[in-house]
């Protein structure tokens, strides 16, 4: 097997999606290590996946109307396959790259864990604070968009350790919107 450059990944993580992406796949892989525990996976292909999810929604790549996990999928397969990594571990790198917005319980123990630690990080206060910084001049955007993301994404959680953590998450968030809604006098 060809032996993995996680140098190289992490660096154009960061060069393609700035110190947002490389930090979003930290924050990734640290979630990833604390519901994970105990489960068997493969941790080459989470760690790729981790990487390599969001590189199609980065300007190098996005394409507009493109969704970013296709897109992903598709840069992940050129770069991977270029770099002659196996077809089996590439094939599930591409699964958690394509699913990694999905709720569906019927995917590999590596495609849930992607998704349930994508999923957690749009939620608790770094969620709050990922949502207002994309409109800073808009905090209504700011607020509808972490109103939503405080709605869907529990209901995409597939394991119990990332339900309890999103149930933290939960309560953070609420306090801290119930603190902007009072603060901004109504209207929010």
């Amino acid at each position: 097997m060809t032996k993995i450059d996680r140098d190289e990944i992490a660096r154009l993580t960061k060069q393609y999606g700035e110190e947002w992406g490389i930090n979003h796949t930290r924050r990734l892989l640290h979630l990833i290590s604390v519901i994970g525990e105990g489960q068997e996976y493969n941790a080459d292909a989470v760690w790729l996946a981790a990487h390599l999810h969001d590189w199609g929604g980065y300007a190098e790549w996005a394409q507009p109307g493109t969704s970013h996990a296709l897109r992903s999928k598709d840069v992940a397969r050129t770069f991977l396959t270029q770099k002659g990594y196996p077809g089996d571990l590439v094939d599930l790198v591409l699964e958690c790259i394509e699913h990694h917005h999905s709720g569906d319980p019927d995917r590999s123990i590596e495609a849930i864990l992607l998704s349930d630690a994508d999923a957690l990080d749009f939620l608790g206060v770094v969620g709050i604070l990922r949502d207002f910084s994309k409109n800073p001049r808009d905090l209504r955007k700011g607020y509808k968009a972490t109103k939503k993301r405080r709605e869907k994404l529990p209901q995409m959680l597939c394991l119990d350790r990332s339900k309890k953590i999103a149930a933290k998450r939960i309560e953070e968030m609420d306090k801290v919107l119930a603190s902007f809604e009072t603060d901004s006098f109504g209207c929010f």
